[in-house]
C-alpha cells in the first residue's frame, strides 16, 4: 500500500475517532461546557493535560531544536518541564480551591476589579493567540507533506475538526478527544524513535541509546561521533554552549514561568471534582509528559545524525570523471517539494554539501563551491526522521497522525480558553450580566467559532517570525499572568491598582521588546532594529525577554500597592483561605 493512501487511512481513521467522541460528549450547559461538570478522574485529566501541554511546539518543533542547537536546546526542556513542576505545586491546587471558571475570574476575584479582569482577558487572549499560530502552522507542515494538499488546505482541513469537536462538546468534548489525542501522538512518537535507536545504537530504549555507542561496531559513542561530523563540518560541537550563559538562564526562567501562566493548562485542573485530585492529576500528567519529554533529546540527536550521514555521502571528484556518485535521497526531494527543505548543485556533483562555511577552510580541497543546503525547516526533523532512517510507511503515517494530533490538542485548548474568556468574563462577567445559562452557552459557543477564523488567518497570514512565536508567548504569559496570580495567592497586600499596573507593564514592555526586534504582525516579516546579539538589550535575546517583563511585572505591582491603600479585610481573608490546608472533604467542592 502507497504511503499516501496508508497516511489517509491513518489519519482518516484518527478524526472519525475525535468527531465520534465529540458527538458523545456534547456539552448541555455552561459547567459542561467550562470545565467539563468538574467530574474527570485524576489520570484521566492528566493524560488529557499532557495531550494539551504537548502540542506541534513539543512533537514537532522541540526534537527539531534539539538537532540543530545541540546542547542550547535543553533550556527548552528544563524550562517547559521545570514550569509544569512549578504550575503543579504553587498554582493549581489553590486555583482549583478558589472553583472559578478561568483565570481571569479569579484576578478579578481576587482584586476585586473588573478592570483587573479585562486587563487579565487582553494578557490572556494575547498570549494564547500567539501560541495558536504556532500550532496551526504545525497543522500545515504535516498536512503539506503528508497528506499531498497545499499548506492552506491543511490549516482549513484542522479548523474543521476543531470546530466540530470543540464548538459541540466544550471542555468536556475537548478532555475526552485530549485522551485518544494522547494515546495517538505518544505511540507515534515513541514506535519510530525505539526502530531509529536500535537501528543506531542496537539498543531498544531512545533515552538509553542517546548514551551508547555505535552500532557499527566502532566502540565510539554516538553523541561523541555527531561531535566528530559536526566539528569535521565547521558546525560548533553538538554538545558544546553556544548561547550565552544569561540567555541561558533568562529563556529558561522565562519558558518556566510562562508556562505556568499559560491559562490553557490551568484551565485543566478546574474540571476535576476536588483540591486533592487536582494535586492527583498534575502528577499522573508529569509522569505521562516525561515519557515524551525525556525521549526528545535522543529523538534530536538521532534526527541530526542521520541527516548528516544521509547527505554528506558520495565520492568526492570531477563530475566529468568516472566515479559513480550517490543520488540525492528521495526523502530529500519529497520534502524539498513542500517548500521547507531546499538546496542548489552548485559544483553539479550529485551531491549536497552541508557546512558551516565561516568554519571549515578545506572545503575547495573537495571541489566544494559553498554551502548547497539553501533552507532546512527545523520542524520537518522529527517527520522526516523515519523516511530519513528508511522505516516502513506505517511508521511515517503513524507520525503524521501523532503529529496532527498534538497540533489539534493544543490548538482546542488554546481556543476553548479565548473563548471562555470572552464569553464568561467579558459577555456574563461584564456587557451582560443577566443573561442565562443557555444563552452563555449559545454565546461560548459563537466565540470558539470566531476564535477559530481568527486563528486560520492567522496560520495564514503569520507573522515573520511564526516558528519562534511558542516561545514569544510563553514570554508574553510569564510577564502578564503569572505575576498576577503568584502575588493573588501568596500576597496580601497586592491591591487592584498594583496588579493592573504590574500587568501592563510587564506585557507592555515584553511587546515592545519583541517588536523592536522582531517587527511582531505591525510590520510583517521586518524589524525596527536588526535582530541579532549585537542589537539587544545586554545581549538579551527577545524569546528571554518574559524574565524581565515578568521581573518588572513585580516591581510595578508591589511599588503602587504600597503607595495606595490597602486590599480590603474580605480579600485579605480571601487570600489567607485560600492557602490554608483543607480539612474535610467537604470543603474541597466548589
Amino acid at each position: 500500500m502507497s504511503l499516501t493512501v496508508l497516511t489517509y487511512l491513518v489519519v482518516g481513521a484518527t478524526f472519525a475517532l475525535y468527531i465520534y467522541i465529540a458527538i458523545r460528549s456534547k456539552a448541555k450547559n455552561t459547567g459542561d461546557f467550562y470545565v467539563a461538570g468538574k467530574g474527570v478522574h485524576p489520570v484521566l485529566n492528566g493524560m488529557a493535560t499532557g495531550a494539551d501541554w504537548m502540542s506541534a511546539a513539543s512533537f514537532i518543533s522541540m526534537a527539531g531544536l534539539i538537532a540543530f542547537l545541540g546542547y542550547d536546546a535543553s533550556v527548552y526542556l528544563m524550562g517547559w518541564t521545570g514550569g509544569y513542576c512549578l504550575l503543579a505545586m504553587l498554582l493549581a491546587p489553590y486555583l482549583r480551591k478558589f472553583g472559578k471558571f478561568t483565570v481571569s475570574e479569579f484576578i478579578g476575584e481576587r482584586y476585586y476589579s473588573n478592570t483587573a479582569r479585562m486587563v487579565a482577558v487582553g494578557c490572556l487572549i494575547t498570549a494564547s493567540v500567539t501560541y495558536v499560530i504556532g500550532q496551526m502552522k504545525g497543522i500545515g507542515v504535516v498536512f503539506s507533506r503528508s497528506l499531498g494538499v497545499s499548506f492552506e488546505v491543511g490549516i482549513l482541513i484542522g479548523m474543521i475538526i476543531v470546530f466540530i469537536y470543540a464548538v459541540f462538546g466544550g471542555m468536556k468534548g475537548v478532555t475526552n478527544t485530549q485522551i485518544a489525542q494522547y494515546c495517538v501522538l505518544i505511540f507515534a512518537y515513541s514506535v519510530p524513535a525505539i526502530f531509529i535507536s536500535l537501528t543506531l545504537t542496537g539498543v531498544p530504549i531512545p533515552q538509553l541509546g542517546l548514551g551508547s555507542t555505535m552500532a557499527d561496531g566502532s566502540g565510539i559513542h554516538m553523541l561523541d561521533k555527531l561531535d566528530l561530523i559536526l566539528v569535521d563540518l565547521g558546525f560548533a560541537a553538538y554538545t558544546a554552549q553556544k548561547m550565552s550563559t544569561l540567555n541561558v538562564l533568562f529563556l529558561t526562567m522565562s519558558l518556566m514561568i510562562g508556562t505556568a501562566g499559560l491559562p490553557h493548562v490551568i484551565m485543566r485542573f478546574f474540571t476535576v471534582p476536588t483540591v486533592k485530585d487536582a494535586r492527583s492529576s498534575a502528577g499522573w500528567a508529569l509522569v505521562f509528559i516525561a515519557i515524551l519529554y525525556t525521549t526528545a533529546p535522543a529523538v534530536g540527536a538521532m534526527a541530526r545524525m542521520n541527516l548528516m550521514q544521509t547527505i554528506q555521502i558520495g565520492e568526492v571528484g570531477s563530475p566529468t570523471g568516472n566515479i559513480e556518485y550517490a543520488k540525492v535521497p528521495e526523502w530529500f526531494k519529497s520534502w524539498e517539494a513542500t517548500g521547507l527543505l531546499k538546496f542548489e548543485d552548485k559544483n553539479g556533483d550529485g551531491r549536497i554539501q552541508y557546512y558551516d562555511e565561516k568554519g571549515l577552510t578545506t572545503a575547495a580541497s573537495f571541489g566544494w563551491k559553498g554551502n548547497e543546503m539553501v533552507k532546512v525547516d527545523r520542524d520537518i526533523m522529527v517527520l522526516a526522521n523515519p523516511e530519513i532512517a528508511g522505516l516502513p510507511n506505517w511508521i511515517i503515517a503513524l507520525v503524521t497522525a501523532g503529529g496532527i494530533a498534538a497540533a489539534l490538542s493544543t490548538a482546542a485548548g488554546l481556543l476553548l480558553a479565548i473563548a471562555t474568556a470572552i464569553s464568561h468574563d467579558v459577555l456574563k462577567g461584564w456587557l451582560m450580566p443577566d443573561i442565562t445559562d443557555q444563552q452563555e452557552l449559545k454565546y461560548s459557543r459563537i466565540a470558539i467559532g470566531g476564535a477559530i477564523l481568527v486563528a486560520g488567518y492567522l496560520g495564514l497570514n503569520p507573522p515573520g517570525f511564526a516558528a519562534q512565536t511558542v516561545a514569544l508567548a510563553f514570554g508574553l504569559a510569564a510577564s502578564s499572568i503569572f505575576p498576577a496570580i503568584m502575588m493573588g495567592i501568596f500576597s496580601k497586600r497586592i491591591n487592584n491598582k498594583g496588579a493592573v499596573a504590574g500587568m501592563m507593564v510587564g506585557l507592555g514592555s515584553t511587546l515592545v521588546y519583541i517588536f523592536i526586534y522582531k517587527g511582531w504582525f505591525f510590520i510583517k516579516g521586518t524589524a525596527m532594529l536588526p535582530d541579532n546579539v549585537d542589537n539587544w538589550l545586554f545581549g538579551l535575546n527577545p524569546q528571554s525577554f518574559g524574565t524581565v517583563g515578568a521581573i518588572l511585572n513585580f516591581i510595578a505591582a508591589y511599588t503602587v500597592s504600597l503607595m495606595t491603600e490597602e486590599p480590603p479585610e474580605r480579600i485579605q481573608q480571601l487570600v489567607e483561605d485560600i492557602r490554608v490546608p483543607i480539612k474535610t472533604e467537604h470543603s474541597t467542592n466548589a
